[in-house]
């Protein structure tokens, strides 16, 4: 059973999510001729300020501002 993780800022809207849920399955079954139904993916959400490219921060926390 193919299990993907994909870690992403949240705010995305869930048409957005079920989109990437739909194209990630079907690229794991093109791939790897997994079972349609085997395929897990989980979606993890963090708020920008808990994520990090180049040593920058994407966001801050609301009570601290921009």
């Amino acid at each position: 059973m193919p299990i993907v993780e994909i870690t992403l800022i949240e705010g995305r809207s869930f048409e957005m999510k079920e989109k990437l849920v739909k194209e990630v399955t079907q690229a794991v079954v093109s791939s790897i001729g997994a079972q349609r139904e085997a395929v897990r993916v989980i979606l993890r959400e963090v708020p920008p300020w808990h994520f990090a490219a180049g040593g920058e921060l994407k966001g801050r926390p609301p009570e601290i501002g921009t």
